[in-house]
């Protein structure tokens, strides 16, 4: 059983958020959220958040994916995390003679998948 939760359209590059999520692919739930719980990382804010997320959707009995059984949380493992690259914002920054310099500022989209152990 899968239980999905998503941020899109973060703003942070997606080359930040992933090796965070690179920290916690494979951990039990409440696991990966101590270890991002300590990291300075405004990136391990959102992450920590969409799993937040996920586990709200694993308790949640009214989800349809649950088909009114008991969920435990301490059986659930971060299974897929994707950083996704999202849209971009582009921003004209003028230089030296005349010319004009393209700023990309990125969006990501951040998808967490909870898996049930058995």
């Amino acid at each position: 059983m899968a239980y999905r939760a998503s941020h899109r359209y973060a703003r942070i590059s997606p080359r930040k958020v992933r090796p965070l999520a690179d920290m916690v692919r494979g951990k039990f739930a409440d696991e990966a959220l101590d270890i991002l719980k300590f990291q300075p990382h405004r990136g391990a804010r959102m992450l920590e958040k969409v799993i937040k997320s996920a586990l709200g959707n694993a308790q949640d009995p009214d989800n349809p994916v649950n088909k009114g059984k008991n969920v435990r949380v301490e059986n659930l493992v971060v299974g897929h995390v994707t950083v996704d690259g999202g849209p971009m914002f582009k921003r004209i920054q003028p230089r030296a003679r005349g010319m004009a310099f393209v700023i990309k500022k990125r969006m990501s989209h951040i998808n967490v998948e909870l898996e049930e152990l058995s």
